[in-house]
C-alpha cells in the first residue's frame, strides 16, 4: 500500500467515524449488511460462486433504510431506466451485489462489492445511493432479481431475498435428468426426505437460455409464482426467501439432495 492509498484509507475511516458519531452505525456495520456479507462468503466457501459467478439482493425493511440513510451519498448516481416499469416496487431500496464482483471479495471490502440502489416513485428507474465504491454498478441480473421480488411478494409478502448461485450438483443434475419440474422435484424429494419439508412447493426448472436478458427474468418470475426455487438448466439456481438464512437454506437443501 502506497502513501496515497494509506492517506485515502485514513480519510475514509475518518469520514465514516464522523458520520457514525452523528448518525449511528455505519452501513457496513448494520446487522442486515453483516448477514448479507456472510451469505455471500458462505456461498463462495460452498463452491457455488466461482470467479464472479452468482449475485444476490435484499429488499430493505423500513428500519434498515432509517438506520442507513444518514450514510447515503449526498449526490446519488444518475437514474438508470429499467426494461419495464415495476410499480409494485416503487420507492423500494435494495442491497445488491456488484456487477463483476467476486463473492470471495465481498467480506474483504463490502463498500466496493455491494451497494444500495433505490427505485423511483414509478418503479421505472434505479440509482445508486450507497456503495459500489470505485465506479461499480449493480449486477446485470438486477432486472431478473426485481421481477423475482415482485412475483414472490404476490405469493408471500414477507419475501425479501433473492439469491442466484451455481451449485455444482444441481447443475450436473440438469445435464442428466429430464428437465421436467415435477419429475425433478420428485427426484430431490426421494434423495433426502428432509427436502420435502424444506421444499414442499418443490422446484421449477427452466431449459437453458441466455442469461442477463429480460426474457429469462420474465420466465423466472413466472416460475416463482408457484415455487421458491427456480433451476436454470446447465447454469445455476435462483431462490427467494423471507430472510437471508431462508434463501441460502433452500439452495443448500436442494444441493444436498
Amino acid at each position: 500500500m502506497g502513501f496515497f492509498d494509506s492517506a485515502q484509507e485514513v480519510l475514509d475511516k475518518g469520514v465514516s467515524a464522523a458520520k457514525g458519531a452523528v448518525s449511528g452505525v455505519a452501513v457496513e456495520q448494520q446487522s442486515f449488511v453483516k448477514q448479507f456479507v456472510r451469505m455471500c462468503d458462505d456461498g463462495w466457501r460452498q463452491g457455488w460462486h466461482e470467479r464472479n459467478g452468482g449475485n444476490a439482493s435484499y429488499r430493505m425493511a423500513p428500519e434498515d433504510v432509517q438506520s442507513c440513510k444518514g450514510f447515503f451519498y449526498d449526490t446519488p448516481s444518475s437514474w438508470v431506466a429499467l426494461p419495464s416499469p415495476l410499480l409494485n416496487l416503487a420507492g423500494e431500496k435494495f442491497l445488491v451485489t456488484a456487477a463483476g464482483s467476486h463473492m470471495r471479495n465481498v467480506s474483504l471490502d463490502p463498500a466496493a462489492n455491494i451497494g444500495i440502489v433505490e427505485l423511483d416513485d414509478t418503479g421505472s428507474s434505479w440509482r445508486i445511493v450507497w456503495g459500489f465504491k470505485g465506479g461499480g454498478v449493480p449486477t446485470s441480473e438486477l432486472p431478473s432479481h426485481l421481477m423475482g421480488h415482485i412475483s414472490r411478494l404476490a405469493a408471500d409478502a414477507e419475501n425479501r431475498v433473492v439469491m442466484h448461485s451455481h451449485p455444482t450438483n444441481l447443475i450436473a443434475m440438469t445435464c442428466v435428468h429430464e428437465l421436467d419440474s415435477r419429475e425433478f422435484t420428485r427426484t430431490l424429494w426421494r434423495m433426502n426426505n428432509e427436502c420435502i419439508m424444506v421444499l414442499p412447493d418443490g422446484v421449477n426448472v427452466l431449459p437453458w437460455q441466455l442469461c442477463g436478458t429480460s426474457d429469462i427474468g420474465v420466465e423466472t418470475a413466472r416460475e416463482f409464482k408457484t415455487a421458491r426455487v427456480v433451476v436454470w438448466a446447465h447454469h445455476g439456481v435462483y431462490a427467494c426467501g423471507a430472510s437471508l438464512d431462508d434463501a441460502f437454506g433452500l439452495i443448500e437443501s436442494a444441493e444436498k439432495a
